[in-house]
């Protein structure tokens, strides 16, 4: 009998077949992914230019705006980029190991993601409930020991699946009907007890993402009630207004990973697989893209300094008249 070693089983490479039966319209599915992603892109790069370079940015609320548009640059540019050469030039081709690192980094930075929020929830508490004690208690020493703590929990819980998942004999063909390499899609091709990977995929996502919902609704909940304490209506309204934008920012995150959670334990016979890839994307894309917006919208201090930067030449080309 002819044994096979496990190199034997590893596919030299994938094929990411894009989204499953809209083959015939990827080039107009291409447009609003091309859009969006541009728009993240200029969106949160100009965020970090104006957080490092403005003077009046220099606080800790806009550190963690900073570690959000890193975060979100990284997560988006993981897996666009490939989906657009898969819709343009059908470019389906993914080696096993590039498969496995795109996995790391997609995981890795959405739990980062998800911890980021949590923390710019902490710093909203802290600002709203002591406001006198804020400046003293989240000193930069203290706000990067938390973005690098946050990081670092992500890599240490994503690591392990993701040695699993490379451990695994794949004999049941190589493509994968999605646009980017993830972890189920993944393990569903192996021929090999996948039990371990979706019990780890489970437990990660719950140790991730509850907790720290768990802490962005402890904080709401005692700001809710700092803010509802104070006299004054005008206080109060101004209190909460800091909230908004990150208020916003929460929603565009989670509301699609519930989606894509509970539509793939629930109703995966009656959703038909190209709606999954389709908000598996947006999960992904949605995030990055208006994050920079809303704060932009939403921040007055972001606002004026964007005012500043774009009425400056004008201004110097007045003056030299």
């Amino acid at each position: 009998m002819l044994m096979l070693s496990k190199t034997d089983l590893d596919p030299p490479s994938f094929i990411l077949n894009g989204v499953p039966g809209l083959e015939d319209i990827h080039v107009w599915i291409s447009l609003p992914f091309c859009s969006m992603y541009a728009v993240a892109v200029v969106g949160n790069c100009g965020l970090l230019y104006l957080v490092c370079y403005e003077d009046a940015l220099h606080k800790p609320m806009y550190y963690f705006l900073a570690m959000l548009s890193l975060t979100d640059l990284v997560m988006c540019s993981s897996t666009i980029p490939k989906a657009l050469c898969i819709f343009w030039f059908h470019l389906k081709e993914i080696s096993f190991v590039e498969c496995l690192v795109q996995m790391f980094f997609i995981h890795t930075f959405t739990g980062t993601e998800s911890g980021v929020l949590m923390l710019m929830a902490l710093d909203r508490y802290v600002a709203i409930c002591y406001p006198l004690c804020y400046s003293t208690i989240l000193i930069n020493p203290v706000i990067a020991k938390a973005g690098l703590s946050t990081f670092l929990r992500g890599v240490l819980l994503i690591t392990p699946f993701t040695f699993l998942t490379k451990r695994l004999p794949y004999c049941r063909g190589n493509v994968i009907p999605h646009t980017y390499c993830d972890h189920m899609s993944v393990a569903k091709l192996s021929c090999g007890n996948i039990k371990v990977n979706a019990i780890c995929g489970l437990m990660v996502a719950l140790l991730i993402g509850g907790f720290d919902i768990l802490c962005i609704t402890i904080s709401y909940t005692m700001i809710l009630r700092a803010v509802v304490s104070l006299s004054s209506a005008e206080a109060r309204q101004k209190a909460f207004s800091t909230c908004t934008a990150h208020i916003c920012a929460i929603v565009f995150s989670y509301s699609p990973a519930f989606f894509s959670f509970f539509s793939h334990r629930f109703g995966s016979h009656t959703i038909p697989p190209s709606c999954h890839i389709i908000m598996a994307n947006i999960y992904l894309l949605l995030p990055p893209t208006m994050n920079p917006v809303v704060y932009g919208v939403k921040t007055k201090q972001i606002r004026d300094c964007v005012i500043r930067i774009l009425s400056s030449p004008k201004d110097t080309k007045s003056h030299s008249i």
